[in-house]
């Protein structure tokens, strides 16, 4: 009998046991989804503290990258990208913007540079040919855009030389004539004479002209040029219609 009990005792516990585990299980399943509530929220607000108002995300250093032309401090002061504000809260399209208004700059692109940078990446025009304005020597894009100047005429750069009457559409488009020219071509052109937007003539540097109407076409145009300066002597080749080009033997 007395064994008898004991086993049964010893029963008894192990129900116990097992009956007080089921009740903890129970209860931490309904605990656990508070726990982890509360773990996310204090993280979000750490997050949200870190991101906005610690000093460890704020602006502590802005770079410049892909310039030649522009210094870093001009473009740093166009930019005006505020240092010891938070790195979430800069407004990088109008910095972007403000440096866009630099006739250098192509391009530009502002991004953060975690934890406490800012990266402005330039985009540079680059000078197809030069026009004289104003006195000045000035550069000019494939766009027909003038951006910067020169003390003197850099060598391979044709000069376009555009008449009084000539608009800024005349310059695109002779600028647009100078960038589709083959570099071996360009670099025998002395200068680009604008009339109007379907008046332009090229002056090679020996003195023969090239007349090559408006920018239409002008990659054919320019294989069709090579072909003739190769195999045909001429003072003037008429490629305004490129697939009827006319030579000259006169001017």
């Amino acid at each position: 009998m007395p064994e008898t009990r004991t086993r049964e005792a010893r029963a008894e516990l192990r129900t116990r046991q097992r009956f007080a585990r089921r009740q903890w299980a129970r209860r931490w399943m309904r605990w656990k989804y508070v726990v982890a509530a509360v773990l996310l929220v204090a993280l979000v607000v750490t997050a949200g503290w870190l991101v906005f108002f610690s000093a460890a995300l704020s602006v502590s250093r802005v770079e410049v990258a892909g310039n030649q032309l522009l210094s870093d401090q001009k473009v740093l002061r166009i930019a005006a990208v505020p240092e010891g504000e938070q790195l979430a809260l800069v407004d990088l399209e109008d910095a972007a913007r403000r440096v866009a208004t630099l006739s250098e700059v192509k391009d530009v692109a502002v991004t953060r540079a975690w934890p406490d940078g800012v990266l402005i990446t330039v985009t540079e025009r680059t000078a197809v040919a030069v026009v004289d304005l104003g006195g000045k020597i000035r550069g000019l894009d494939a766009e027909g855009i003038v951006f910067r100047d020169y003390k003197s005429v850099p060598p391979g750069l044709p000069r376009v030389r555009p008449t009084t009457s000539a608009g800024t559409d005349a310059l695109k488009e002779a600028a647009g004539v100078v960038s589709a020219l083959p570099d071996d071509l360009a670099a025998r052109v002395d200068h680009v004479e604008v009339q109007t937007i379907d008046q332009i003539t090229l002056v090679l540097r020996d003195g023969r002209q090239v007349q090559w109407g408006s920018a239409e076409e002008s990659a054919l145009k320019a294989t069709v040029l090579v072909t003739l300066l190769a195999n045909q002597e001429a003072k003037v080749y008429d490629v305004s219609v490129p697939g009827s080009p006319v030579t000259k033997p006169t001017l």
